[in-house]
């Protein structure tokens, strides 16, 4: 497996998101199953694995946890905090140094490589969060720190402050929004960037279908790009994809990560992988290698592609009204 660089923080060059694990995705494999996947993958060379005190409320990181304890020092450990409300100064430094605490407890380790702040909103002032970030850092609670689905704007006041590693942000052929200003941004700063839902929740994999149905808390009950019309319009990305992997002896699911592979070197997808075949394709994408000709072709194919439906916090909300 290759290797690639987090500003400081040396990772595998694709990831494994741990969230379906626990929720999201409707029923999945059970504990003692899922702890032999998360191995199995770090025996295929992956060694960044992403959780969050919020997937499962705190479940996915105990998992998580007791997965890695036998390989804890030979792997890098990403989870994340959610808080939507201001705190004043001391009580906001309070607050998040009792959650990571709380994060290390179910996680069974005295640090994790990388701190996520989960979303970004206004009303938290982002250089007190940094100046926390970086207490902990000093502290070697934490090697690094991140945010989610962060603005430009928001990216540089907050690397002002205290260097950031990373951000995680939805980045895949379906949701490129951010290509225009925060990837730029970080090449630029020397931060990471880590895609979650590299593969548009598995619709890149071209395995769904129009018929396909979805119940309990699986997001893909209010994604839009899930409806029926919309994957009947998205078509022709499906048959892009289908046609590049034939020619490369791959699976659209490794044109799309090989794809955004190629893009920037400080690119590293976390795809979710909840069987082991998705696991060896996952992993397996890092060796597919696209020609600078192969790349262009595809770009000017997605160029005249427009894209049905998206991903969006605020219609994943509506799942706690969906019985």
């Amino acid at each position: 497996m290759q290797k690639r660089k987090l500003r400081n923080l040396e990772v595998s060059a694709v990831g494994f998101g741990c969230m379906g694990f626990s929720h999201g995705y409707g029923p999945g494999p059970g504990d003692d199953e899922a702890i032999q996947l998360m191995r199995k993958a770090f025996e295929l060379g992956c060694t960044f694995y992403d959780t969050a005190e919020s997937y499962g409320a705190g479940a996915n990181e105990r998992l998580a946890g007791r997965a890695l304890a036998p390989i804890r020092n030979q792997v890098a450990i990403a989870t994340k905090f959610l808080m939507r409300e201001a705190l004043p100064g001391v009580e906001l430094r309070k607050e998040i140094r009792a959650r990571l605490e709380a994060s290390l407890a179910r996680l069974g380790t005295d640090h994790v490589e990388l701190y996520y702040q989960h979303r970004v909103p206004e009303s938290i002032p982002i250089e007190e969060v940094a100046g926390v970030m970086g207490e902990l850092i000093a502290e070697g609670k934490i090697l690094g720190w991140g945010q989610s689905q962060a603005s430009e704007e928001q990216i540089r006041r907050a690397h002002a402050v205290t260097p950031l590693s990373a951000i995680q942000s939805e980045y895949s052929m379906m949701e490129r929004m951010f290509e225009k200003d925060v990837i730029p941004a970080c090449g630029e700063l020397g931060i990471g960037f880590v895609p979650f839902s590299p593969l548009a929740s598995g619709f890149l994999s071209g395995k769904v279908t129009a018929r396909d149905t979805y119940t309990g808390d699986d997001v893909r009950r209010v994604i839009t790009r899930f409806q029926a019309d919309n994957i009947r319009a998205n078509q022709p990305l499906l048959d892009l994809l289908a046609e590049i992997a034939k020619e490369k002896g791959a699976t659209p699911a490794q044109i799309s990560l090989a794809w955004m592979l190629h893009k920037k070197d400080f690119i590293v997808p976390i795809p979710g992988m909840r069987k082991m075949e998705r696991i060896r394709e996952n992993l397996g994408a890092a060796d597919v290698l696209l020609t600078a000709v192969e790349f262009e072709r595809i770009e000017s194919a997605l160029a005249k592609i427009e894209i049905h439906g998206n991903r969006t916090d605020e219609d994943i909300a509506k799942l706690r009204n969906i019985r």
